[in-house]
């Protein structure tokens, strides 16, 4: 076995000695196995990527798995988790994790007075805490969440606005509110702990433990559970090869003309079918998707707006201002500065 190194130079990372930080993750069985294991495995990653850099032993993250009990877990996917400690056992948390999981879960959860007792104690002491997916229905139900921000997977979109108290955010893939993260769960939960890892030494190594994951793209909060192009797919199978190609040419002029050609349609009963499919209008749909791939490339440190502009098909740069501000609210340099 070998270790494979970056070849960007450690000094380049920036990063700053301080003491390991403990993430102490709550597992429970029927809990979901991605909201466990892909924070589990960013962490993991960042221990990897400083051990290559040389840093010492005092610069890394220590995981440990907390439960009721020291009894296997039956997680989703087939697998067992072997906790580390009994959960009053812990103590010296930096960061704590719950993660979602089934319907049952989350009751044996918050029908443990014990566990809420520990959680809403530990809340108080901690650095920060997560949750992911349906977790979020246990702190709301600890009262945790009581007066913050927060997201969840959609399907517990309705059960979390039943708490008072509670600004529910129904799209960003994760919402940070003071020290509080929570998440819609599965691999926005990995997004999560890439956003913690970014907190604790600069984007530079989150970025580079996202690469070694060979993720697609490292996805910032604000980003909505679904992209543009998948909410489509799901809606439709006939325009499906299309909206592929689009969106791998989404640099080219792409006319509504030009598009029913391709489909083998007349350009007006094209347009009517795709907004019928799809919900939106070509023009809007092509939109949407260039602003997301332009919310991508925005951050990426060395590319200039007028180079993102032209990559993702917009005919210039006020031309994408403009569609940010539609789409997003916000001018791309406001993206740019908020979130980069």
């Amino acid at each position: 076995m070998f270790a494979v190194k970056s070849s960007i130079p450690s000094p380049y990372l920036g990063l700053k000695a301080s003491k390991k930080r403990t993430i102490s993750i709550v597992i429970c069985s029927g809990a979901q196995c991605l909201d466990i294991a892909g924070p589990a495995e960013v962490f993991s990653f960042a221990n990897k990527q400083m051990a290559d850099f040389g840093y010492g032993e005092n610069q890394l993250y220590n995981i440990e798995f907390l439960a009721a009990s020291k009894e296997p877990r039956q997680v989703t996917a087939g697998l067992k988790v072997h906790p580390d400690k009994c959960f009053y056992e812990a103590d010296s948390i930096h960061t704590l994790l719950v993660g979602g999981g089934t319907a049952k879960s989350c009751l044996d959860l918050t029908d443990d007075s014990q566990f809420l007792d520990w959680l809403k104690a530990k809340a108080k002491e901690v650095e920060r805490i997560g949750v992911s997916g349906s977790g979020t229905l246990v702190l709301a139900e600890a009262g945790i969440l009581s007066g913050h921000r927060a997201t969840t997977h959609e399907k517990y979109i309705g059960d979390l606005k039943k708490y008072e108290n509670i600004e529910v955010d129904e799209k960003a893939i994760f919402v940070k509110d003071k020290k509080i993260y929570s998440s819609v769960g599965r691999s926005a939960g990995i997004d999560l702990a890439l956003a913690m890892v970014e907190e604790d030494f600069g984007r530079k190594l989150a970025l580079l433990v996202a690469r070694e994951m060979i993720l697609y793209l490292k996805r910032d909060g604000d980003q909505s559970q679904y992209s543009s192009y998948l909410q489509a797919q799901l809606k439709n199978n006939r325009f499906s090869p299309l909206l592929e190609w689009i969106n791998l040419n989404l640099e080219k002029s792409l006319s509504v003309d030009f598009l029913a050609k391709k489909q083998a349609m007349s350009p007006r009963n094209f347009s009517r079918c795709f907004t019928s499919e799809i919900g939106v209008t070509p023009a809007r749909y092509l939109e949407q998707v260039r602003v997301e791939k332009a919310c991508q490339l925005i951050l990426e440190a060395g590319i200039s707006q007028d180079v993102v502009a032209t990559q993702c098909g917009f005919s210039s740069q006020e031309q994408m201002r403009r569609a940010f501000l539609r789409q997003k609210g916000i001018l791309p340099s406001k993206y740019r500065k908020q979130f980069a």
